[in-house]
């Protein structure tokens, strides 16, 4: 929908439709180009070089869609694809380079037209660029600028024929799923500095992460899922257990932790085997190959013999002599090849865990049980079926995140799901002091990371790992806070892509905003009605992406999300809501009278408020900006002037401005009605805060601390710091040097009672 038009007094202004046309995106570049292309056009006839060249861009754009990658341009024999520029699953970097590596292969394993066959190199490169979504949508020529599209073309040129070469960045984001390693930093047309290389040669073997240190703040849950899997132990009933949370919420941690914890249920040892699933599996039987492997203690490393040996002494005693050459050679195959052809071999990894469980308790865990292929859910859903009707001391332990849905349910009285919430303040604070302490940095980085972690130990892992600040994501607006992690700006990236256009209009225009907002203030600068976003922000608070502040607003839940739907915005589009922001005064209000339960004076409202005429060099105050603290836009307090030396026919006016503080203006006397509630008899000081909101209680309801001014705003009491005027030096003419009972003192905004005035 259309931004509404904003009235500026001389001319319409009419803002970009949203969602918006251009975005500032995170996103993977890679550029490919064929080895000895000239020579090869030199030889063939035009007619075969264009053949070859349709059958490689063939080729080349299959991949590319099976990728979900987006083809940016042609350049000559070159091809230029975007992954992450419309939507991103925080893997963007890892998707080019298996895209990358299976063009290699298929390149490689077939002949083209003529008998030719083509060898290419491959740059892919990660940076922010700004992206035109609707180029992305419907294809064409130039849909993002930016320096990582240069660098993912000039860092091929580094790559050997038939090789892949990465940038830093996308070295980061692939890190322990993509086997490569270092080549001499490149000398890059533009560069002042060489750029650090790698070459990828495969796809890695997941290698679960390493947890150091104690678990800080999971009592409660590491003690029920214990109690969960003593239980099936003891009473030979398998149970599914189900760590679920968000990323960063430490799924991972617990599990490593759980399997330290419980080595033995009533002095019996307890079989624990873990996998890991990947993202994308290249073989979809992989986690099966992983719980076998440690089942018999063997590494992906291992040689044939080793691997042989390992599994004949694992199947001995445990099945029949005349199955066991035959199970053995099922599970060396799995091993060897765990793709779908490999059903033999995940049957027998079933029968060996139920032979276990038959003689001590097996805990099979499984970690991101959400990116695992449907047979991998298959297998462990017979294996739990198995295990039921024989009656076993078996459990399965799964993680996953909260919107996974399992394919095939159990029953409610067999999976029993638990809940990671967010660690609260206290213990977040214990985390990072550990954490901060063990990586040698100051502990005053404690006070700043605690709001910006918001209870998930992943996060804090995170922003204590950053050793530097990432540069290509200055903080906007907040000086004062580090950098966002990359690996925190893919996640948050990939949680905002899952959001309709709506929603996401909603949390983008939002996280403009202080970090407290209300639906009027998102509706101001979205140009749509408050209902609309309210709508909103329920379908968000249900999402979990949004909860209720503690004063009355909503707060967005992650502090990721929020930077990263914040620096998503074009500035052209910051520009228009820093202008909304600005001169929408009536959301504002109406954002002030919600809070209060009461409608302020009409008067107040509109580009043509008094306080904006009176002071038309100053712009109003943001309506983002209202709270406990803050300039509250809209409330323009009147004083009658009491200190000697001012003009009676002049008023001072106490505006508040974006910087939290009050200034003095002067308007003509007859400029606010006499009978406007907003007129208040004290002198304000300034600059200076004010305090908190609150409901005036009735005629005598008065701020009770010394020197405090009370101005009104319909029902409306905002304290204000005043200072008392002194009494003029002289005399009062015509009074005959008495002074009269009062005089230079400023009457109350609050009436009296007639006996005490």
């Amino acid at each position: 929908m259309p931004l509404s038009t904003v009235g500026t007094g001389r001319e319409d202004v009419t803002t970009s439709p949203w969602p918006v046309p251009q975005e500032r995106r995170t996103l993977t570049v890679l550029f490919a180009d064929i080895i000895g292309s000239t020579a090869l056009t030199e030889r063939l006839d035009p007619e075969d070089v264009r053949a070859v060249q349709f059958a490689y861009f063939d080729i080349v754009a299959g991949v590319l869609r099976r990728w979900q990658g987006t083809v940016e341009k042609y350049v000559g024999d070159a091809v230029m694809a975007l992954f992450g520029a419309r939507t991103s699953d925080g893997l963007d970097g890892y998707r080019a380079v298996r895209a990358a590596l299976e063009i290699q292969a298929a390149l490689d394993r077939r002949v083209l037209p003529g008998g030719v066959r083509l060898r290419v190199r491959v740059g892919v490169a990660t940076g922010e660029a700004v992206v035109d979504l609707a180029g992305v949508r419907d294809g064409g020529h130039g849909m993002a600028s930016g320096a990582v599209l240069t660098t993912a073309a000039r860092i091929q040129e580094y790559a050997p024929a038939g090789g892949v070469v990465v940038c830093a960045a996308t070295h980061r984001a692939t890190a322990g799923l993509i086997d490569q390693h270092a080549l001499a930093p490149a000398t890059l047309t533009g560069k002042a500095l060489p750029v650090d290389v790698w070459r990828v040669t495969r796809t890695g073997h997941p290698r679960p992460t390493r947890h150091h240190g104690p678990l800080i703040g999971r009592r409660r849950e590491v003690a029920t899922v214990r109690d969960q899997l003593t239980r099936a132990a003891r009473e030979h009933r398998p149970r599914w257990v189900a760590l679920v949370g968000p990323d960063g919420i430490g799924r991972s941690r617990l599990l490593a932790e759980l399997r330290h914890r419980l080595p033995e249920v009533d002095g019996t040892p307890v079989c624990w085997t873990v996998a890991h699933c990947p993202p994308y599996p290249e073989q979809v039987l992989g986690p099966v190959a992983e719980l076998l492997r440690d089942v018999a203690g063997l590494v992906a490393t291992d040689p044939a013999e080793t691997v042989h040996a390992r599994l004949a002494a694992l199947v001995e005693g445990l099945l029949p002599a005349h199955r066991a050459a035959v199970t053995v050679a099922a599970l060396g195959a799995l091993l060897a090849a765990p793709d779908r052809s490999a059903g033999t071999g995940a049957a027998a990894v079933r029968q060996v865990l139920l032979a276990l469980a038959a003689r001590r308790p097996v805990v099979v865990g499984v970690d991101d049980l959400d990116r695992a292929a449907p047979q991998v859910n298959h297998f462990l859903h017979s294996l739990f079926a198995a295990a039921t009707a024989r009656g076993l001391p078996l459990a399965v332990l799964a993680t996953h995140r909260p919107e996974h849905v399992d394919p095939l349910p159990l029953p409610g009285h067999r999976r029993h799901p638990v809940e990671l919430p967010p660690l609260d303040t206290v213990h977040t604070g214990r985390l990072l002091r550990r954490l901060v302490a063990r990586a040698g940095r100051p502990t005053t980085d404690v006070v700043r990371l605690v709001p910006l972690v918001a209870g998930r130990p992943g996060y804090a892992a995170a922003y204590v790992d950053a050793a530097r600040p990432n540069t290509s994501h200055p903080p906007t607006g907040r000086s004062a806070e580090p950098a966002l992690p990359e690996s925190l700006r893919r996640r948050a990236a990939a949680r905002l892509d899952r959001c309709d256009g709506p929603h996401r209009a909603v949390l983008m225009a939002a996280a403009t905003l202080d970090v407290e907002f209300t639906a009027s203030a998102v509706a101001g600068l979205l140009g749509w009605t408050p209902g609309r976003v309210a709508d909103s922000l329920r379908r968000l608070t249900d999402a979990g992406l949004v909860r209720p502040g503690a004063r009355g607003g909503h707060v967005v839940v992650d502090p990721a999300l929020r930077r990263c739907a914040s620096d998503r915005l074009p500035r052209t589009v910051r520009a228009d809501f820093a202008h909304r922001a600005g001169t929408a005064l009536p959301a504002a209000h109406a954002d002030l009278a919600r809070r209060v339960g009461t409608a302020l004076p009409a008067a107040s409202a509109g580009r043509g408020d008094l306080a904006h005429r009176a002071a038309p060099d100053r712009p109003a105050a943001p309506a983002h900006r209202a709270g406990v603290g803050r300039a509250v836009p809209g409330i323009r307090p009147i004083g009658a002037s009491t200190t000697g030396g001012r003009s009676p026919w002049r008023r001072p006016v106490a505006t508040v401005t974006a910087g939290d503080a009050f200034r003095l203006r002067a308007v003509p006397p007859d400029a606010i009605p006499s009978h406007d509630p907003r007129r208040v008899r004290v002198d304000v000081d300034g600059p200076r805060r004010f305090g908190p909101l609150r409901r005036s209680g009735g005629s005598g309801d008065r701020d009770p601390r010394p020197g405090a001014g009370v101005a009104r705003a319909g029902t409306v009491v905002v304290p204000l710091p005043v200072r008392v005027a002194a009494a003029p030096a002289g005399p009062r003419p015509g009074t005959g040097g008495r002074r009269r009972r009062g005089e230079g003192v400023p009457r109350p905004a609050v009436p009296l009672p007639a006996r005490a005035a």
